[in-house]
């Protein structure tokens, strides 16, 4: 494979689960102490595998992406690459300089100003003074907060905290990158800037470990895909077929989603999404469609206030994080205030358009444009995932070929075409449109 940047072998973290200690300040609480250690070592200790014997390559220039569920191992692994904590079993070899953004905004102090916290947290970052003052003002412009720099950073909303934090360790110049899900810091039109950030270290040559639950970024960034599952190394491959595992496979969401308590349901003051899921042409779950039928993709949600107009929105992605396409609710009812109160909405995919494969949707609620983008009130990536396959005996794109066809997308077109050399020859309509 070349030379290397990382290289980890059987690497695995044993941690044990209820024996944290309590603080120990005086005599009684010494005493106190020990006596509950010593009935504690009367019992079996409980210990779980956070990473279990872990081992794979990355290349010098390299941007690897490492997916699976929450308590899978992800954060674990970048720890253990990070140095932050040691391995229970096996090692990790990794040539040059680390830089990791593990935590954005880690060794922020409330008290300091956005000036005086680029300087602190750069130099806990690894960054040497002469660094800091050369990408000063590049760190500020980034951020955008040139109006606060000088203002307290407990005085900064959330959204200016984790973009100031966010731009000090994305202008760090490590050779090797560790990024554990920081793209979700900000508003849309900062998480695009992250991502252009991200791609122009991928460009520079250096190595990127990356770590996120957005598929289409994670592929986007990362050509090659890791997927971890209880500690295990269970793919390591392709983004398109890593995805497509991790969507499709006991690891992925499923074709339905509900979220019964509204206080923590997706959403804000105006919205909260309740439901989503796909549906066939009856009205029942399905995770499987034929491409001869049309797919619905359901959304239900709690209209909470009446002062606002507000719409349904679906993106579509490919297994492989192409953007397929988006949908809004284009009904003029959806242009006036509406009560409150639940409301259900499906999208109808028609037949023949998508091709086969697997594909996920982001599921949303939105207002009208705010000057040129949507409002987001609730939204959820990656919320569905549902298969098409092709077992209809009738007419498809496909006609008599066998062979795969490209794309996330493959509509049956009417065709025409016009025999002989002259346009006065009659027109033969291809049977597939009629």
């Amino acid at each position: 494979m070349g030379d290397f940047a990382i290289r980890a072998e059987g690497l695995a973290k044993q941690y044990r689960i209820g024996q944290m200690h309590s603080s120990v300040d005086t005599l009684r609480d010494h005493v106190v102490h020990s006596l509950r250690n010593l009935r504690s070592e009367r019992r079996p200790r409980e210990t779980i595998w956070a990473l279990d014997g872990v081992s794979f390559e990355a290349r010098e220039g390299e941007a690897l992406g490492i997916i699976g569920r929450n308590g899978a191992g992800k954060t674990t692994l970048l720890r253990l690459l990070s140095r932050i904590t040691e391995p229970t079993k096996g090692y990790a070899d990794v040539r040059g300089r680390v830089g990791s953004l593990l935590e954005v905004g880690t060794g922020f102090h409330a008290e300091l100003t956005g000036r005086e916290n680029i300087f602190l947290n750069g130099a806990i970052l690894g960054m040497r003074r002469a660094e800091i003052v050369r990408k000063y003002d590049e760190i500020v412009e980034f951020a955008g907060v040139e109006t606060f720099i000088d203002t307290p950073v407990k005085r900064y909303s959330s959204g200016m905290f984790v973009r100031l934090a966010f731009s000090v360790a994305a202008h760090l110049e490590p050779e090797i990158l560790i990024v554990d899900e920081v793209l979700s810091v900000g508003d849309a039109e900062f998480q695009k800037r992250c991502l252009g950030k991200m791609e122009s270290f991928g460009r520079s040559g250096r190595t990127v470990l990356f770590v996120s639950h957005s598929m289409p970024i994670v592929a986007r960034l990362c050509p090659r895909l890791l997927l971890l599952d209880r500690g295990r190394l269970v793919a390591d491959g392709p983004a398109e077929s890593v995805i497509g595992q991790y969507l499709h496979g006991e690891h992925g969401t499923a074709t339905r989603q509900e979220w019964s308590d509204p206080a923590t349901a997706p959403g804000d003051e105006y919205v909260r999404l309740r439901s989503a899921r796909v549906v066939d042409a009856s009205g029942a779950t399905s995770d499987v469609v034929d491409v001869a039928d049309e797919v619905g993709i359901e959304i239900g949600f709690d209209l909470l206030k009446s002062d606002l107009a507000v719409f349904p929105w679906i993106d579509i992605y490919s297994e492989g994080g192409q953007h397929v396409f988006s949908a809004m609710d284009t009904d003029p009812v959806w242009q006036e205030q509406r009560e409150p109160g639940r409301y259900v909405s499906t999208a109808w995919i028609p037949d023949h358009l998508l091709n086969d494969g697997t594909l996920h949707v982001t599921v949303s609620v939105k207002s009208p444009l705010l000057g040129r983008k949507p409002w987001r009130h609730a939204e959820v990536e990656s919320a569905l995932t549902f298969q098409v396959v092709e077992q209809s005996e009738g007419a498809t794109a496909r006609g008599h070929f066998a062979g795969r066809i490209g794309g996330p997308v493959r509509p049956l077109l009417r065709w025409t075409t016009r025999s002989g050399s002259t346009a006065d020859e009659p027109l033969v309509a291809h049977p597939s449109g009629e």
